[in-house]
């Protein structure tokens, strides 16, 4: 009952800043580790990209946390979840478009836009034991969009570059979602870091602007899980472990 209490508080908290998920992540990690449930921080770069405009890939840093538990208390079967609570999606290299003002229209011809699109994800992926240190996985990935900005900017001979940033929240959906591949590399067999690879592809026109077409998110993750708190429990297991004397 503890266990699940706690998590439910992580649960509700995944609408505010990342660093409140990474604290309660610290402070409560060694509570929710596990024989059978793997509980930890997950963050590198990701990389993402729009199809349906012409754009080029966007470098993003993610970080989040997850659970790995294992299904049926069987190794071999894991189902992977969580939130990425800080994760950006978008492209980079889009053509500008007018601002209907004659002056910032000015300024930024010639220019390029960086769409940022914030959401909160949750992975639900059914991870397969594919040796002693490798994992494949498939599932689906649903996401909560909470901010979007395109940022304009443009080179200027001799001056700083010029940047503006359009608020485009009401022209994108909420919500998104589609289906995600990925590879773990755990280094140790047991609790321990891995490296994983995630690629997502979304399957939700997250456009609202009719003039630009549909667009979906596309983003492959590389980045590193670190369980919290995962030794502490070993250790006091290994204490709460009687001796038995020949």
């Amino acid at each position: 009952m503890k266990k699940h209490s706690i998590l439910l508080i992580i649960l509700l908290f995944s609408g505010y800043q990342t660093h409140s998920q990474v604290l309660i992540s610290l402070l409560f990690g060694d509570k929710l580790n596990s024989e059978n449930i793997e509980f930890g921080l997950d963050g590198g770069a990701d990389f993402s990209s729009l199809k349906g405009i012409s754009s080029n890939t966007s470098p993003n840093f993610y970080l989040g946390f997850y659970f790995d538990i294992n299904i049926k208390k069987n190794p071999q079967w894991v189902f992977n979840t969580g939130v990425i609570v800080k994760s950006t999606m978008g492209a980079e290299d889009i053509a500008v478009y007018s601002l209907n003002d004659a002056d910032l229209d000015a300024a930024f011809e010639g220019g390029s836009i960086q769409r940022k699109i914030n959401y909160f994800n949750v992975p639900l992926v059914i991870k397969r034991k594919l040796g002693n240190h490798f994992y494949g996985g498939l599932g689906t990935m649903l996401g909560l969009r909470y901010k979007a900005h395109d940022v304009f900017t443009n080179k200027v001979k001799d001056k700083e570059d010029l940047n503006y940033k359009l608020d485009i929240k009401d022209q994108t959906t909420a919500l998104d979602a589609g289906l995600m591949a990925s590879v773990n590399y755990k280094i140790l067999t047991n609790m321990g870091m891995n490296i994983n690879l995630k690629y997502y592809y979304g399957l939700v026109n997250i456009n609202k602007n009719d003039a630009e077409g549909k667009q979906y998110n596309r983003s492959v993750y590389l980045g590193i899980g670190i369980p919290i708190g995962s030794g502490k429990n070993k250790k006091d297991k290994e204490v709460e472990t009687p001796s038995i004397e020949k």
